[in-house]
């Protein structure tokens, strides 16, 4: 396969980026010893061209990113507006799904990188006990993939199938950095 990793990482003083760097160099470690072709992207830097071209080579996107606030880094979601709303045009889908025949129906079916797929990788400080439980106070209930809903509906749009999520948890507070690295590599296997 042809893999587009995306480095969505926002760099700030408490949190320079070392952590989804090491777990991108791991993803190139295991996929490209299993045969897989590799490119790079990063939130920021980039050319709004060169990134569709990436989009339509990738057969899979593996988007790494650290959850600031329970959301995609802001950086992460210009990249979204620059770069996916050029692709509106044809690349990425060709409308919205929607006709005119039936204005109310199939909204969002409308893409074209059908038969693609895309995978979430994300960093937590939160603990994985906040998720799941409807006794946590934040979350209440709600798992990973609920959090990042909204970034599934934009790859869902564009006509990428989802593969399962992964998360590295509490990495502030109580880092298992080996042991999610260990986690990381055999998720990769398991999926791709």
């Amino acid at each position: 396969m042809n893999i587009l990793i995306l480095n969505g990482h926002q760099p700030y003083p408490v949190s320079e980026g070392r952590l989804t760097q090491t777990l991108i160099d791991e993803a190139e470690k295991v996929l490209t010893a299993k045969g897989h072709s590799i490119r790079h992207s990063n939130v920021l830097a980039y050319d709004i061209n060169s990134e569709l071209d990436k989009h339509d080579w990738a057969d899979a996107l593996l988007l790494q990113f650290p959850s600031n606030w329970m959301m995609i880094p802001w950086s992460f979601k210009k990249y979204m507006d620059e770069v996916y709303s050029a692709g509106t045009e044809g690349r990425l889908c060709r409308h919205d799904g929607r006709t005119s025949q039936n204005p109310h129906a199939d909204y969002g079916s409308g893409g074209v990188q059908t038969g693609k797929k895309y995978m979430l990788s994300t960093t937590f400080n939160a603990p994985k006990a906040a998720f799941d439980n409807p006794q946590e106070y934040l979350f209440q209930g709600k798992g990973l993939d609920d959090l990042h809903f909204p970034v599934h509906c934009v790859y869902r749009s564009f006509g990428y199938a989802a593969l399962p999520s992964f998360a590295c948890f509490d990495v502030l507070k109580n880092p298992q950095i080996e042991q999610d690295l260990l986690n990381w590599a055999a998720h990769l296997e398991a999926h791709f």
